[in-house]
């Protein structure tokens, strides 16, 4: 995790220059073409039309796994309505017919639930037979998607109406229950450092910059599909800005309290790890194992880490040392700075604060319907961008639209394999419509259909800025990522902990070939063009937008669609 304070100054910053450029441009293409991304950017830039199929496998490999996120919400949500939350307590481990020590000691107990309740083998080459527990809340999840989108766009958007603002209604509330919490002030601190050296730090500025494209939905064809179904005269630069202000607000709501959580779970996990250090010495000194001067405080107080600290400070030097062997350090600032081993850590984190602070059923339900929400809302946007496409590109699926795995591999899909093909993506898109198409051009005919002019800034971000900016951060992840320890944190059986592991050549190389697999639609298109003779400027939009029907957002069942007007 980047210094917060100084990743966001460079997040708001690439979101101004590159983020809202680039979602007014795939706004503008969708509802000016009316079309989904495999028919638009072959409208757009016939040479760089393959880019849509490219998006589209994109999406199609996105939905697979993400789905399983609301797979284990959806349990996490069942278990949650129980009378005692399972994982307050630590469960029993293979290892020892006792409770690791280190769980609710340093490290969330929920965190060992998750594993051992998932049945997480012990590297990813190890298989198995599915877990079981998982099958219905999958089904579950799947019906739910499926359930929403039965009727098409027309009951998407009415589930949207509910499904967009009930998180950020959540994420207030627990803004304000969050500053209220014992260590909050603790985490907002950390929220405000900022470092200068971050801010020459390439791997923040390339953290930063991917986190823009998919934070706004960059590059997998959702806002094309979506916005193919607006009114060709709707100004989309009105609804692009207010979509980034959105995104920055949410960003801005959600981040504070979660820092206020992640602070108050530090304070109370620290507190627990020096009661646990007195348990432990007592029964040393009770079991001969220790001297009596080993004994400490039987009443740590309001405070535990800092009664606990002070009684440790006041013993003579032989003493501390032996004390000392056997305990574990209890630092509330190592502890708040776990959650940068990952937002697996964090978010299991936040789930454990939850647990133990006043009403914590209510407030872990909350918050497991607060990503639920957020989960469902990506899956049918990812989801409605496929069967749009379906629909633009076979005719069946227009006249009957009804027709339409392990967490080591969720991780290595969603941290390593995304990011490439979202970053190529979105580049070939901005070459379609700044390059091939024109951006002096495009803008000029968005101005005919909208009545109104629309500033020039427009053309030199899609022109000169954008694009530069874009290959700079491709050839920053090229550069990375390889850098990288490509590993992930493996859940050791034997040991009941985890352990780093490498990710096998045999797997890495399978995800470089579905990366090439899904990339190749873009290099095969531009043969094609080049065999045939299509040039690389389109000459004409008028024939292949007219031909194309599109139904509208929240229509009534008693409306029917108006041709496109182009």
């Amino acid at each position: 995790m980047p210094c917060p304070g100084s990743f966001f100054i460079i997040y708001i910053f690439l979101l101004f220059l590159i983020g809202t450029p680039l979602l007014f441009l795939e706004m503008a293409v969708g509802q000016r073409m009316q079309q989904g991304s495999t028919g638009a950017w072959k409208i757009v830039g016939p040479w760089v039309g393959g880019v849509g199929y490219t998006s589209f496998m994109v999406c199609l490999i996105a939905s697979l796994y993400l789905n399983v996120l609301n797979t284990w919400i959806l349990y996490y949500l069942a278990q949650a309505f129980k009378y005692s939350i399972p994982w307050e307590q630590c469960p029993l481990l293979k290892n020892s017919s006792g409770f690791d020590p280190e769980c609710q000691r340093t490290t969330p107990a929920v965190y060992f639930w998750f594993r051992t309740t998932l049945k997480t083998s012990d590297s990813i080459e190890d298989g198995g037979p599915p877990d079981l527990n998982m099958t219905l809340p999958f089904l579950l999840a799947w019906c739910l998607v499926g359930a929403f989108m039965i009727n098409g766009l027309k009951s998407v958007g009415k589930v949207m109406y509910v499904l967009v603002p009930l998180p950020y209604v959540i994420a207030l509330c627990f803004l304000i229950r969050g500053t209220l919490l014992e260590g909050a002030e603790f985490g907002l601190e950390h929220l405000k450092v900022l470092k200068i050296s971050a801010l020459y730090d390439v791997a923040v500025w390339c953290f930063a910059g991917v986190q823009v494209l998919f934070s706004l939905g960059l590059g997998s064809s959702p806002i094309v599909s979506l916005a193919s179904h607006m009114n060709p005269s709707n100004n989309c630069l009105h609804d692009a800005f207010f979509v980034m202000l959105f995104n920055l607000g949410s960003t801005l709501l959600a981040t504070p309290s979660i820092f206020c959580l992640l602070g108050f779970w530090a304070t109370i996990t620290t507190y627990r790890c020096s009661e646990k250090n007195a348990e432990m010495l007592s029964s040393l000194v009770t079991l001969g194992k220790l001297p009596p001067e080993a004994q400490p405080p039987e009443n740590l107080g309001h405070n535990p880490g800092l009664v606990f600290f002070a009684w440790l400070s006041s013993l003579p030097p032989p003493i501390s040392s032996l004390v000392l062997s056997h305990i574990v350090e209890c630092d509330l600032e190592k502890q708040f700075l776990k959650v940068k081993e990952g937002s697996n850590f964090a978010f299991l984190a936040v789930i454990e604060a939850l647990t133990f602070a006043p009403g914590s059923v209510f407030w872990t339900i909350l918050h497991l319907l607060m990503l639920l929400a957020f989960g469902l809302n990506i899956m049918l946007g990812t989801l409605q961008s496929i069967v749009t496409q379906l629909q633009d590109s076979f005719s069946p699926f227009r006249r009957h639209p009804k027709l339409c795995t392990g967490i080591y591999y969720v991780i290595l899909l969603s941290e390593y394999w995304m990011i490439l093909p979202i970053v190529i993506i979105v580049i070939f898109e901005n070459v379609a419509v700044a390059w091939a198409y024109g951006a002096r051009r495009f803008l000029a005919d968005l101005a005919n259909l909208w009545g109104c002019s629309i500033h020039p800034i427009f053309h030199w971000l899609w022109f000169a800025v954008c694009p530069i900016v874009l290959l700079v951060l491709l050839v920053t992840c090229l550069i990375l990522l390889p850098l990288n320890s490509m590993s992930y944190l493996a859940w050791d059986s034997s040991t009941s902990k985890e352990v780093s592991r490498q990710y096998p050549m045999w797997l890495l190389f399978a995800m470089m070939s579905l990366f090439l697999a899904v990339i190749l639609p873009i290099p095969m298109r531009l043969v094609y063009c080049l065999t045939h003779g299509i040039p690389f400027k389109p000459t004409s939009l008028d024939g292949p937008v007219k031909e194309v029907q599109k139904e509208p957002i929240l229509q009534d069942d008693n409306q029917t669609a108006d041709p496109p007007a182009v």
